[in-house]
């Protein structure tokens, strides 16, 4: 028994990880787990430090991404420091290992007007009313894919403007719901009849609408309203945390707003921001261009 499946148990039940953040760390311990039986290393609990920088340097020269790499050492790092801390092993061979450092890509966003002609789809259509609501609160509260799915009418409070959903590890979070997508929620909602326990975005049949269904639909939706991007709802998310921030310059609340546990995974919007303002002060100031 190696312990991986006892571990994946315990990031599924103790530390409430989704299917997709699991399968992510299932695919990368079994790539160590392969990577020492074609080694004859013996079980993952047995290797050592000198094991793990082979495999790594044995996963580069397998043309994994540097980024791919700095995951995989992640989830073995999560993996040795579970079995320490239950006594299976003395000391954690993940200790001190780096993997390769990753070019650091800033996310896409959609700039102020972009997102409100996203937004402003038509509600004359079979599907406008449920569209628009859709397009509004991802905008509206920067909400994940995975929350906005599984949101149900008893999670929205439209008269306060908030909405209340679980996010990673299961944590709580309560988030403003901004006029536009109250008034939208409240007309898709009002067309529908829709009871609390319902979900908001209902799918086939008596589930909630599939996350695949929503990328699907907001990629058609952009073609539409004329934005040749390639738009994706955590696109939307990166863009409230954008403009938010642009505007607020409140770091730490931004912080809160998307449910991130570390304000590090937050600060990378600080240089969107400050790309913005770089291309203000080019714009604008007469000493600011470089000459060619």
């Amino acid at each position: 028994m190696n312990g991986i499946d006892d571990f994946l148990e315990h990031l599924r039940v103790e530390r409430a990880m989704s299917a997709h953040t699991l399968d992510a760390y299932r695919r990368d311990l079994d790539a160590l787990a392969g990577w020492a039986l074609a080694q004859g290393a013996g079980e993952t609990c047995r290797l050592d430090a000198t094991h793990l920088r082979e495999f790594v340097a044995a996963e580069h020269r397998r043309g994994l991404s540097p980024k791919s790499l700095q995951r995989r050492l992640s989830a073995c790092r999560s993996y040795y420091a579970w079995l320490l801390k239950n006594g299976a092993i003395p000391a954690s061979p993940a200790a001190g290992l780096r993997a390769p450092k990753a070019p650091r890509r800033l996310p896409q966003v959609l700039d102020v007007d972009e997102a409100v002609r996203l937004v402003e789809v038509p509600t004359d259509t079979p599907l406008g009313l449920r569209d628009r609501a859709l397009l509004e609160l991802f905008y509206s509260s920067g909400l994940r894919l995975s929350e906005l799915c599984a949101l149900r009418w008893r999670d929205l409070d439209l008269d306060a403007g908030l909405v209340t959903v679980l996010g990673k590890g299961a944590k709580q979070r309560s988030v403003p719901v901004g006029s536009h997508a109250r008034r939208a929620l409240g007309d898709w909602r009002a067309s529908t009849g829709a009871q609390a326990d319902d979900f908001v975005f209902p799918g086939r049949g008596s589930g909630a609408i599939s996350q695949r269904a929503v990328q699907v639909r907001i990629r058609q939706l952009a073609a539409r309203q004329g934005l040749f991007k390639n738009v994706h709802p955590h696109m939307l998310r990166h863009s409230f945390a954008s403009h938010v921030l642009e505007s607020s310059g409140d770091l730490r609340g931004v912080q809160e707003l998307l449910g991130h546990a570390d304000i590090a995974t937050t600060q990378i919007y600080t240089h969107l921001d400050f790309q913005h303002l770089a291309k203000v002060y080019d714009a604008a100031h007469p000493r600011a261009r470089r000459k060619r």
